[in-house]
């Protein structure tokens, strides 16, 4: 496994990083010795894990609705820390009801976040990757592949966004950036108004996608594992 002494001087974003998984892979990314960017739409929220995540870690007001906010964050990201290496694009929200129902504002919130704000992040993003190299994670949901009832501006959005990742992977190949797509099933997060618990074991933990980042930081140059499903080893039986 890489060292934090050999990641001196390397950088990360992470968008959506105030908890849950973005908050444990900026955690992970500064303990393995990256200076880390997180992003949030809350400022006290994105404030408060700054300052709990320690020195390396620096937090930053974005709505990744607004393009321009995007820019400004990756622009303030390379300045600060003179490049960027990883992009864990992994803002997201989710609003759930059948197509009837579904309001505009609910079915645009979503798209708009999920999807178009990756796209905003990710093109931000490109021209300080390709100055050396570097690894863009798309975190998608197995959502991405299973529709279900009442998802339709989420699976949309998880469908759009494992599109966009293996177009990525084809257009950004040769100038030695990487592109994962990161699947997972069932997270104890509060995503969707869930409040983590003691229930949640069973659960994949956000800590474990964390781990599951830095083993693929860890891959040899010549290997992409572009597609990566996880899911809970022993979910309940129904």
């Amino acid at each position: 496994m890489t060292s934090a002494t050999q990641n001196e001087g390397r950088s990360a974003l992470v968008t959506g990083g105030s908890k849950g998984i973005g908050y444990a892979v900026a955690q992970a990314l500064a303990g393995a010795g990256y200076s880390v960017t997180i992003t949030s739409r809350q400022e006290a929220e994105i404030q408060e894990a700054a300052g709990t995540l320690g020195e390396r870690v620096r937090g930053v007001v974005c709505d990744v609705r607004d393009a321009g906010a995007v820019q400004r964050a990756v622009d303030g990201h390379v300045q600060a820390f003179g490049g960027l290496d990883v992009l864990f694009v992994n803002a997201g929200v989710g609003h759930f009801a059948n197509i009837e129902d579904m309001t505009l504002e609910q079915w645009r919130d979503v798209i708009d976040i999920n999807l178009s704000g990756a796209f905003y992040t990710i093109k931000a993003g490109i021209p300080a990757l390709k100055r050396r190299g570097g690894y863009i994670f798309t975190l998608s949901s197995l959502a991405g592949r299973n529709p279900f009832a009442g998802g339709a501006a989420y699976n949309a959005s998880k469908f759009g966004l494992n599109g966009l990742s293996e177009v990525l992977t084809l257009d950004l190949r040769q100038h030695g950036i990487k592109v994962t797509q990161i699947m997972p099933g069932s997270v104890a997060t509060h995503f969707g108004g869930h409040t983590p618990s003691e229930a949640d074991a069973w659960k994949i933990q956000p800590e474990d996608i964390a781990q599951l980042t830095l083993d693929l930081l860890d891959m040899p140059e010549r290997t992409l594992p572009s597609r990566i499903e996880v899911r809970p080893s022993q979910p309940p039986r129904k």
